[in-house]
């Protein structure tokens, strides 16, 4: 009975008390379950209608329910990217008075989906590839801040798309540890944990026909262990070079941004005769892109897609002069002229098909190629309306408006985005 519920939660929701938890997770009614892609896990997990928001409740022990809770709890406070813990609720038992097993109730993320559900037919070698890359990028991240995950796995991750790539979140964390830092072979034992894993969910894949029969599953596992060595280098080795070359700290600097990482400290050592110096991170952050543009303009936006929304931002102040502003006074200004009325256009109906930034970027590549194909520069105007109805598939009997008009958004770089090269390839 809902009275002799115990409920550990941050946020106290009192709409937790209205849900069925009298009945075992598997026989809830149709009414408060949402259809949504789920991933494959060992636990029973539905998603529900709370609050106007949704909820994914995982049928677990009290132990691990409560183990779980607290470790993605301690992950955020770390501003590790998982889902957002809500509550724990235990102590549940049947109208007979026969007990139920505890529950770990998390915020369901917006916009994002398990891997099996990211292509409806097939899964595409390079975007399986982008899959692991994202997770890769992922473990390096928990590693750094001592997080072993013990079951690394597509399976276990959330993808967001991040203008052309991926961005991964930690969705179940019932095995990890936290420590102060992690040894090689801890970071080792997950990194084959992951290799392995991947390897068995890619072959399921393709014994059933989902996988692209070019896919490799074994080499597209492998990448994974590339990928984060490439990674882990980048961020932690040292370097060494002649004193002459001290452009090559800034060097290495504006890599570790561009990877989305700042560096907090940079131990820089000379040699006793003066003429080589060497340079190790000491302290990396993600997100560099991120903090910026959240600073400059409030948007809160993946990494990929915050670093090509201040492309766009750097280059309408350099088309129109506004260098010697203050920085802040040109996102405003670039937020009311350009990004904003972009996302106004967008039918209500279809606003939620993805996130306002990976809108923005994809209208970007779409104006791109509508001009290479016409051979013209093509009006903001035009270039949404064309999105708007072969893209986002919109009814062509309804208008779109822009108000007001501007004509600021820039040429992106020429990068095929495998998403518009699949719509192009089928227009």
């Amino acid at each position: 009975m809902s009275g002799s519920l115990n409920i550990t939660s941050a946020t106290g929701d009192p709409a937790l008390l209205d849900l069925p938890w009298n009945l075992p997770l598997e026989d809830w009614p149709d009414d408060v379950i949402a259809a949504l892609p789920k991933g494959i896990s060992r636990h029973i997990v539905r998603f529900v209608h709370l609050s106007g928001y949704i909820i994914a409740i995982k049928e677990t022990s009290d132990e691990i329910a409560q183990s779980e809770y607290d470790m993605l709890r301690a992950l955020q406070k770390l501003d590790v990217p998982c889902v957002d813990p809500v509550a724990v609720i235990s102590n549940r038992t049947d109208d007979n008075g026969n007990p139920l097993n505890s529950v770990l109730v998390t915020r369901h993320l917006k916009f994002s989906l398990p891997y099996r559900a990211l292509y409806s037919q097939t899964l595409r070698p390079d975007t399986a590839t982008r899959l692991v890359d994202a997770l890769a990028a992922l473990l390096v991240r928990l590693h750094m801040i001592g997080f072993f995950w013990g079951d690394v796995s597509l399976s276990n991750t959330l993808f967001r798309r991040d203008a052309g790539a991926f961005a991964a979140y930690l969705v179940d964390a019932e095995t990890g540890k936290l420590y102060s830092a992690l040894s090689n072979g801890q970071r080792e034992n997950d990194l084959e944990i992951a290799r392995v894993n991947i390897a068995g969910e890619l072959l399921d894949l393709a014994a059933g026909g989902r996988l692209d029969e070019e896919a490799d599953p074994v080499a597209v596992s492998d990448g994974i262990v590339a990928a984060y060595r490439t990674l882990w280098t980048e961020l932690t080795g040292s370097e060494s070079f002649a004193s002459s070359e001290r452009w090559r700290i800034n060097e290495r600097v504006e890599r570790l941004n561009d990877l989305g990482f700042d560096i907090g400290e940079l131990a820089i050592k000379t040699d006793d005769a003066g003429t080589t110096v060497r340079i190790q991170p000491k302290v990396v952050d993600a997100g560099h892109h991120q903090r910026r543009l959240l600073r400059l303009t409030g948007l809160d936006a993946q990494e990929n897609q915050a670093r090509r929304l201040l492309n766009d931002l750097d280059s309408y102040t350099a088309t129109f002069n506004k260098q010697d502003l203050d920085e802040e006074v040109v996102a405003h200004e670039w937020l009311a002229r350009v990004f904003e009325p972009v996302i106004h256009a967008i039918p209500r109906d279809l606003r939620r098909k993805l996130e306002p930034a990976e809108v923005f970027h994809q209208l970007l590549d779409h104006r791109w190629y509508l001009s290479q194909d016409e051979n013209r520069d093509i009006p903001l105007a035009e270039a949404v309306s064309s999105y708007i109805d072969t893209v986002l598939r919109h009814r062509r009997d309804e208008a779109t408006v822009i108000e007001p008009m501007t004509d600021t958004i820039t040429v992106p770089i020429a990068v095929l985005n495998d998403d518009v090269a699949d719509w192009r390839a089928n227009v």
